[in-house]
């Protein structure tokens, strides 16, 4: 009996101590209440003052369209088979030209993308601004505006950059992309905007699937959907060219070699016709010699020539089988509305933040900065 009524004390206890903590929470909160109801005032004007500095912000950013362009690379069927496999099995060889690995795949797309060299090409393409009005890309950089405090935060780097130009001679490089021994020598202005071209287009590989994802993100929604599928023909291009490079340096190589063989079948017919005609009706052991030698002369050179030709027409169709096929999922459409954070977003940020830095100020900060200062002086 003592020890049930031990435990039931105990639980009274728990119970009493349990309503003072659920009453000392509320009496916090309800103060905490009062104490915001009481600078509503202050709320007020801080949810105006966020409001303005957020249109200003939200306006002051220029919206931007973006663009993705998605597409499936095939990069060719397995090694010994195709067109190039189809030829010899037909010409009767088993001459297998270049069974090696990929010296280029899908996954390179965007270190491709940008790479400075790439981004140098695209300068030069045509873009157009209106019904009647085509610029270059480069030139379009140009034209593209930024924040207003981007200037602000830039014009001291812009003075010390133009006094620094009135005591240094610096040979600014006029040409573009000037290549010097394979490397290649930017101006400054050149290098700034390839830096922007590299955010401004990019391009991701999905590892699973080797979905290829072109982006391009522009304050001019045509624009973003030209430079979009123009990054896209362009890496297509580059990629057949690598591929294609080094079969299309074997097909020369065999066809000039087709000739010198074809040229010394021809030049050994030849010999052999001349000597037979010049050696008519003579029957000796040495003529007879002479006849055999020319003509074995004449099939030997007969082997090599046909042999060059099968060679020849795999390497004709090897060019064709190592052309990687891409299959395009989602085009360049252009986009009706702009992409990255809403102007509404920003508006609500800085009324919300506004809000709360006037709240935990009052009911917080002066009492901590109160403190400091007792605890410093």
């Amino acid at each position: 009996m003592a020890t049930l009524m031990e435990h039931a004390s105990e639980k009274e206890i728990k119970q009493q101590q349990n309503i003072h903590n659920d009453e000392e929470i509320g009496i916090d909160l309800m103060d905490l209440l009062r104490k915001v109801i009481s600078i509503r005032e202050k709320i007020y004007k801080a949810a105006g003052i966020g409001l303005v500095i957020g249109v200003i912000i939200a306006i002051s950013i220029p919206k931007q369209y973006t663009v993705e362009v998605t597409l499936s690379p095939e990069m060719g069927s397995a090694k010994g088979g195709g067109l190039s496999g189809l030829a010899a099995s037909f010409l009767g060889s088993d001459v297998s030209m270049g069974d090696g690995t990929d010296a280029l795949n899908a996954s390179l797309s965007a270190d491709i993308v940008s790479s400075t060299p790439f981004l140098l090409e695209l300068f030069t393409m045509k873009i157009p601004v209106s019904k009647n009005e085509v610029m270059t890309l480069e030139t379009y950089l140009d034209e593209e505006s930024s924040p207003w405090w981007s200037y602000v935060i830039g014009f001291p780097g812009m003075v010390i950059g133009g006094v620094n130009s009135l005591f240094t001679e610096e040979d600014e490089i006029t040409s573009f992309g000037k290549a010097n021994q394979g490397t290649i020598e930017l101006s400054k202005m050149e290098s700034m905007k390839i830096e922007i071209l590299k955010k401004m287009i990019t391009a991701s590989v999905d590892k699973k699937t080797s979905m290829t994802s072109v982006t391009a993100t522009f304050q001019d929604p045509k624009v973003a959907a030209v430079v979009a599928d123009s990054v896209v023909k362009k890496l297509q291009e580059y990629i057949i060219d690598y591929r294609t490079f080094k079969a299309k340096e074997d097909c020369l190589y065999l066809e000039k070699l087709f000739k010198e063989r074809q040229q010394e079948y021809y030049e050994a017919q030849k010999k052999y016709a001349d000597y037979m005609d010049s050696h008519d009706n003579i029957i000796l052991q040495s003529v007879r010699t002479e006849q055999e030698r020319l003509q074995n002369d004449v099939s030997l050179a007969y082997q090599v020539y046909s042999q060059v030709a099968s060679q020849l027409q795999i390497a004709r169709a090897k060019v064709q089988e190592e052309k990687p096929v891409f299959a395009v999922v989602e085009p360049a459409v252009v986009p009706l509305y702009p992409s990255g954070t809403s102007r509404k977003l920003y508006v609500l940020a800085f009324v919300f933040l506004s809000v709360c830095f006037v709240v935990l100020w009052n009911l917080f900060g002066k009492n901590l900065l109160n403190k400091f200062k007792e605890v410093c002086a």
